[in-house]
């Protein structure tokens, strides 16, 4: 359920940020959070309504946040309250409060060639940064995760039709993924909508909240469908210059290349099974960029048409 915030609420959340607020402004990005832009006596915040969260949860991100913060990864940080805590408790809901990050989007049809290449090379970067932090936790995305989701819903009859699709690409990659791969803190959900830019550089990157200890490949394997798609196809040139760039700063190593398709199958199989489960079954099928069946569509054609390009993108990624 989201969390509605006036600016009395935001008096209180924000006083012992030393913040007094002025307006407020509901965001509709998300698909789980409350999430408000306010423009305070000291600039303007970004203020999050921890949806479901534990203490401990915003916690662990907000120390990954600072960690990454002071290695000048782009990043904002969350603000500190007087006590030292990364949080403000509101009707028992942890509340992040995070400086305004100036920039904009880019998504559809103005994702280019040049943007993805950024967007590897950031991945990487992420990766080589994050493999210092010394906490770790497991992410709720795993494989195990995705294949209860799908049992919980199995007797559910709106799902009757895509049932055996799923339960086809759960029984291949349980008998064809790797047992082991460079794995360390991964993000986990780097979309376009956690992104902004300034001119042609990414000027920060944002929502760490699925952030976990992970597969690089897979990680990298998110992004390819979310960055590198268009119409009913990957682009091959986009997916090309996403795992060239990410080799440049962190090599991909043989293993990781033979199993990327099988880490991209997986990620899609996971968003069409939480597109099924967090939008079309919970009724906000309305959200934009949330309809399962675009996940779908893009598992089967990994499925029908990818292996040779895959093969393709690796190796202009190891000439690169």
């Amino acid at each position: 359920m989201r969390t509605a915030l006036d600016l009395p609420d935001l008096t209180k959340i924000l006083a012992p940020f030393d913040l007094r607020p002025r307006r407020v402004r509901a965001l509709e990005a998300g698909t789980i959070n409350s999430n408000y832009r306010v423009e305070t006596d000291g600039g303007t915040v970004f203020v999050r309504v921890n949806e479901g969260k534990s203490e401990a949860d915003v916690r662990w991100e907000a120390a990954l946040l600072w960690h990454l913060g002071v290695r000048r990864f782009p990043t904002p940080q969350p603000l500190r309250k007087s006590d030292g805590a990364p949080y403000f408790l509101h009707e028992g809901k942890p509340v992040s409060v995070f400086p305004w990050v100036a920039g904009r989007h880019v998504d559809g049809g103005g994702i280019g060639v040049e943007h993805v290449a950024r967007v590897g090379a950031v991945l990487a970067e992420l990766h080589r940064t994050a493999a210092s932090f010394g906490e770790r936790r497991e992410g709720i995305y795993t494989f195990g995760h995705i294949a209860r989701r799908v049992d919980r819903m199995r007797a559910d009859p709106r799902v009757a039709e895509v049932l055996p699709a799923l339960d086809e690409e759960i029984a291949f990659v349980e008998a064809e993924r790797a047992a082991e791969l460079p794995s360390g803190i991964i993000h986990g959900d780097l979309f376009p909508d956690n992104v902004l830019w300034k001119g042609d550089e990414i000027a920060a990157v944002l929502d760490f909240e699925q952030a976990s200890v992970g597969r690089y490949a897979y990680d990298l394997a998110v992004a390819m469908l979310a960055w590198c798609w268009s119409g009913a196809d990957v682009d091959d040139a986009r997916a090309e210059a996403l795992v060239t760039a990410y080799a440049r700063v962190r090599p991909l190593d043989e293993a990781e290349q033979a199993a990327f398709l099988v880490e991209a199958r997986l990620a899609a199989l996971r968003f069409t099974v939480t597109r099924l489960t967090d939008v079309h079954l919970a009724g906000v099928e309305d959200r934009p960029g949330k309809d399962y069946r675009d996940y779908l569509a893009r598992l089967e054609r990994l499925r029908a048409s990818l292996p040779g390009r895959v093969r393709a993108w690796m190796a202009a990624a190891r000439a690169g």
